[in-house]
């Protein structure tokens, strides 16, 4: 009972002594505030932005594929082993099979001027085969070769695959080392916004540790400040985003095909939010308990 009401007492000093501190300091708290809300803001884009490019590349990347063509005379049997071995190599995530009626109403629907005057279906069943990953492509193609029984080519467009693996790659690369470029500027630039603040009271963090103050009894207050002012800096910041995305998002997807697609999608944005207040958190705590190290030293 004792150690909870000398909890409840320090609780209070500390927040109280960070409330008066961030009245008495108003200028420096609304630097660091302003600061948390810039960094959590561009960060906030940003995992936003690459989100929906990686989800982008995801989409890109389920373009490539094997197309096995199965020869007319081939029977069911043949058609079902071939399955079978397909869904056995280590490379397959999906096959999928495409009979010659589905593969000519789909020949129909994307170049109607190719199809209007053919007197038949000329075109193969065929199985379409999605690897695992689409760096392992060319590892699945190598698997039919020799041809199975029952199978007249395949094709998966090597040099087109090998451009779509590498550019996605690229992209999902540029974009995740901008991200931790950005976190890492952020953090430096909030956490020195903060050793500013700090800096300002030097003089009284040497009074308290004069008169008998432990180093967390000096500590505390100002990591509470520093958390108050991540929470305020990153709810702005939420808000920011959420404006633009009501009023921003909607012209930028009136003006790109690329929103269109059903598949691709950012990170939902309560899960953004989230992210930005737990990392404005602990950077502005962090960036508090962290600077005052050296004043602690007397």
């Amino acid at each position: 009972r004792r150690a909870a009401r000398q909890l409840h007492v320090r609780t209070k000093i500390f927040v109280g002594e960070a409330v008066r501190s961030i009245g008495a300091n108003l200028s420096t708290t609304v630097a660091a505030t302003m600061t948390v809300l810039i960094g959590m803001f561009l960060l906030g884009l940003f995992i936003a932005l690459f989100s929906w490019v990686n989800s982008w590349t995801d989409h890109v990347r389920e373009d490539v594929q094997v197309r096995i063509f199965l020869q007319d005379s081939t029977t069911e049997a043949q058609r079902n082993a071939l399955h079978t071995e397909l869904a056995g190599f280590p490379e397959t995530g999906r096959i999928d099979y495409v009979s010659r009626e589905e593969a000519w109403e789909s020949m129909k629907q994307k170049y109607p001027e190719l199809t209007e005057n053919s007197p038949s279906n000329p075109l193969p069943a065929s199985f379409e085969v999605m690897p695992n990953d689409a760096n392992q492509v060319g590892a699945l193609a190598a698997r039919l070769d020799p041809l199975p029984p029952g199978v007249e080519s395949f094709t998966y467009g090597e040099k087109k695959t090998e451009r779509i693996v590498s550019v996605t790659n690229v992209i999902k690369y540029i974009f995740l080392l901008g991200s931790i470029i950005l976190l890492i500027a952020s953090t430096i630039l909030i956490a020195n916004t903060i050793r500013l603040s700090i800096f300002s009271r030097r003089r009284e963090i040497e009074v308290m540790k004069l008169v008998g103050a432990s180093n967390w009894f000096v500590r505390g207050p100002f990591m509470l400040e520093g958390l108050i002012c991540g929470l305020l800096g990153a709810i702005a910041a939420v808000i920011l985003l959420l404006l633009a995305r009501e009023f921003a998002l909607p012209v930028i997807e009136g003006r790109s095909d690329a929103f269109s697609e059903d598949d691709v999608h950012a990170l939902a944005f309560p899960v953004v939010a989230v992210i930005l207040v737990a990392i404005s958190l602990v950077v502005g705590a962090a960036g508090s308990g962290i600077t005052l190290r050296r004043f602690l030293r007397i």
